[in-house]
């Protein structure tokens, strides 16, 4: 049985005051039967840390760099986010992809980079709307996760994979649980095949996940967890959410 996964990715939203506010909620919330995490904008990442010192929520980046250190004015690199007590770090998620121009090749390098400071990378992969109406989502994102899978080598069941349809990020649009389910079992069945691991291994669900579709998303056979977005902004969202999870 694989323990579920709930990741809030607060995205460029958040203050000192706002941010001190939701996690005060969260914990009081809490604890749920499920694993819980936020991702937050790096220069909270220190306040987050302290904010959840003794609570089972875990904290985590929203990008890191592919080189090690250097004269890369404006990244982060993972020694760093290890450094800060980081657990997770998402990596190519669809907005970086889209207007940062980032590869299939470069998200796979952020990811070898995380795992080699034992940063969990959560790597997302996703289809826009025009690729799923020319009925190319299978094949876009096996593209997007064989890179992963080659450069991580025996390394890549050490990864979380999330998989968020383009279309249904932020636009109040949601894939039903069994289109959900349908490209989650694709991308299970590849990882199977490069991976002893892939039984254990989390597959998450991203796209417009809300307190009222969360439970029937995760009921799914392949579905473990969510990458929220919106939701995560909110404590009762994000809690309901987490308790869908738990159950």
């Amino acid at each position: 049985m694989r323990r579920k996964l709930v990741v809030g990715n607060w995205k460029m939203h958040g203050s000192r005051a706002a941010n001190a506010q939701l996690l005060a909620g969260l914990k009081e919330a809490g604890p749920w039967n499920a694993d819980v995490a936020v991702c937050v904008p790096a220069v909270y990442i220190a306040e987050t840390a302290l904010a959840l010192t003794g609570n089972a929520i875990v904290y985590g980046a929203q990008d890191c760099s592919s080189h090690e250190q250097g004269a890369y004015t404006g990244e982060v690199s993972s020694a760093m986010l290890a450094d800060v007590g980081c657990r997770y770090v998402i990596v190519g998620h669809s907005e970086r992809r889209a207007y940062h121009a980032e590869s299939d090749q470069l998200v796979a390098d952020k990811a070898k980079a995380a795992l080699a400071h034992g940063v969990t990378p959560i790597v997302c992969v996703g289809e826009t709307r025009a690729e799923r109406e020319a009925g190319q989502t299978e094949a876009v994102v096996k593209r997007q996760l064989a890179a992963v899978i080659h450069t991580l080598g025996h390394c890549c069941g050490e990864m979380v994979v999330a998989y968020e349809p383009v279309w249904a990020i932020g636009t109040g649009l949601t894939a039903s649980p069994a289109e959900a389910q349908a490209v989650h079992a694709v991308l299970r069945a590849q990882l199977h095949a490069a991976t002893d691991r892939s039984g254990v291994m989390r597959i998450l669900y991203g796209g417009s996940v809300k307190a009222d579709n969360a439970a029937e998303l995760f009921s799914q056979a392949d579905i473990d967890g969510g990458l929220i977005g919106g939701a995560s902004l909110k404590v009762a969202d994000f809690a309901a959410i987490c308790r869908a999870a738990a159950h």
